[in-house]
């Protein structure tokens, strides 16, 4: 009963805290002369990531087994691994925006793990034949720690394309009314100063979003062959092209030919930021396409 009464509590502290710590850097983002307001933010997102570590810990304690039995502990699992992500930007010095992008998805992650829809998941129970073996912590971490990884980096790839074509149509219609003036140096002195800032922008997200997914690949990778010995030892073969297993194949295909455009440098940047983005779909139809559907072996998870 003190358990389940302080995972409740912890519960709502962290998403409270988040929520508050989200809107302050949102706040932060347009008005970059409050640094006390940052680090406001930054302190919120230190309390979110200690209330979800004390979620975890109390969770584990209570139920006896690694919590990530079921979707609503894996996406708890997941909101923690997002403000682990958010704290390497942080000890990077790469604060404001590339941080802007974990903190969202922790909150939303957590939002929805507290949200109605998973109400029955919420009280532990028992695990099935299947999880209870010593590949649960291995398999399901590396699993959820990659695709936060690649949620992460293809969120940073998103921004870069929404940035690039941003930079494309103003860099289009500013050239158009430089055609009207007739001091053509001084207008082009002001659009190059202008867009120096973008560019720079644009590098760093390049640079981050392949850093980051080459981390969740390695995550991934770990993931699914961990899984393919713990396949064998609990059903007696090593890959059964379950849903789950299929979905998490394509996710690492498409990471796979992300990584590979990058190594060419005719298709770095914009190319592999769209590869990127047809991977953020894919990781969510893989986490939680087989929850909606209830099939495959790993149904285990699902809504129902």
């Amino acid at each position: 009963m003190i358990f389940s009464t302080l995972e409740h509590i912890l519960t709502h502290i962290s998403f409270s805290v988040v929520s508050i710590g989200i809107t302050i850097h949102l706040i932060t983002l347009l008005v970059d002369e409050i640094i006390g307001l940052y680090d406001s933010s930054e302190k919120g997102m230190i309390a979110t990531l200690f209330c979800l570590t004390g979620l975890l810990v109390t969770r584990w304690i209570y139920s006896g087994h690694f919590p990530l039995s079921d979707l609503y502990e894996s996406l708890i699992f997941l909101s923690w691994s997002f403000s682990i992500i958010h704290r390497i930007f942080y000890f990077k010095k790469q604060q404001n925006h590339l941080s802007a992008i974990t903190a969202p998805s922790a909150i939303f992650t957590q939002g929805f793990a507290t949200s109605g829809f998973l109400t029955k998941m919420h009280q532990s129970g028992i695990l099935v034949p299947a999880l209870q073996a010593q590949w649960l912590m291995m398999h399901v971490s590396m699993m959820v720690l990659g695709y936060a990884a690649l949620l992460c980096g293809s969120l940073l790839s998103a921004a870069l394309l929404v940035i690039t074509f941003r930079k494309v149509i103003r860099i289009f219609g500013e050239i158009q009314y430089m055609d009207e003036k007739s001091n053509v140096l001084l207008n082009t002195y002001f659009l190059s100063a202008r867009n120096y800032y973008r560019y720079q922008l644009i590098q760093q997200l390049d640079h981050w979003s392949y850093r980051i997914i080459s981390l969740g690949f390695i995550f991934l990778t770990i993931g699914i062959l961990s899984g393919a010995v713990w396949a064998n030892e609990a059903w007696g073969s090593y890959w059964n092209w379950d849903p789950k297993e299929t979905w998490a194949f394509i996710t690492w295909t498409i990471f796979g030919i992300y990584l590979h455009t990058r190594t060419n440098k005719n298709l770095e940047g914009v190319n592999s930021a769209i590869v990127a983005c047809l991977g953020f779909l894919i990781i969510w139809i893989c986490y939680f396409g087989v929850n909606l559907l209830g099939i495959g072996l790993h149904s285990y998870g699902s809504f129902n």
